[in-house]
Parts: structure tokens; C-alpha cells; sequence
């Protein structure tokens, strides 16, 4: 899978194409943007948001676990010289408690957390 990004039609607007799907992303109008999309960092906590829904559905359905609904909030932003992802997960079922833990661990395991949680490789090419 490839992503591309380019320049939209905003100042900082820039549209992203992800296979046969496009999204903008922008700056807010505080640094500049005109808030036409989310910004970077909120593509990334929707990325492991979207990622961590998906991973527990699929498991609970998986199991024949009574899992309604998964709801998933991702605070974010700069914290002690680094970024931090706070990630709060709501279990809508008749789950007990065994399974809500289980479910917890297996959410730690959706590939967007182990992908920002392990060892990042960047290799940067220009033309």
C-alpha cells in the first residue's frame, strides 16, 4: 500500500490519497492552516483509534464474545519532551470482567499500537 500527499487548495491544505480514497488534512488557523481537515498528529490518533475498534470487534465476534459496541477516544499531544497518546476504551455488551481484560490486552496488540510502540524506520528519498 502506498499514501501520497500534495498540496491542495488551501494554504496548507494537503490532499491525501490512500488506494481509491482521498482525505484532506490542514494546519488549524493558529499556525497558519484554515482547518479544512484534522491535522497530522489527529490522522495518527484516528489511525490507532480506527485500529483498536477493528482489532476488538473482530476478536469478540471471533470468540462469540456479547460485544455491542467498542468506543475509542485518543487524547494526544506534546508531554515531557516526547508525544503522548492517552486512549480511553468503552465495552458496550454483556461482558464480564475476564473478558474485558482480555479484551484490553488484545487491543494492545492492534497493529497501529505495535507499530507506534515499537521500532520506527524512516528512510527519506528526494528528488
Amino acid at each position: 500500500m502506498e499514501v501520497s500527499a500534495q498540496k491542495g487548495q488551501g494554504k496548507l491544505q494537503q490532499v491525501i490519497t490512500v488506494g481509491r480514497h482521498q482525505l484532506l488534512s490542514d494546519a488549524p488557523e493558529a499556525f497558519g492552516g484554515e482547518d479544512t481537515g484534522p491535522e497530522p498528529h489527529d490522522l495518527l490518533a484516528a489511525a490507532l483509534a480506527a485500529c483498536t475498534t477493528l482489532t476488538v470487534t473482530m476478536y469478540a465476534r471471533r470468540k462469540g464474545m456479547q460485544l455491542d459496541d467498542v468506543r475509542v477516544r485518543i487524547a494526544h499531544g506534546p508531554r515531557d519532551g516526547g508525544y503522548a497518546f492517552q486512549r480511553h476504551i468503552e465495552y458496550v455488551g454483556a461482558l464480564g470482567a475476564e473478558e474485558r481484560q482480555r479484551l484490553t490486552e488484545i487491543a494492545n496488540k492492534c497493529p497501529v499500537h505495535k507499530t507506534l510502540t515499537g521500532t520506527i524506520d524512516i528512510t527519506t528519498e528526494a528528488s
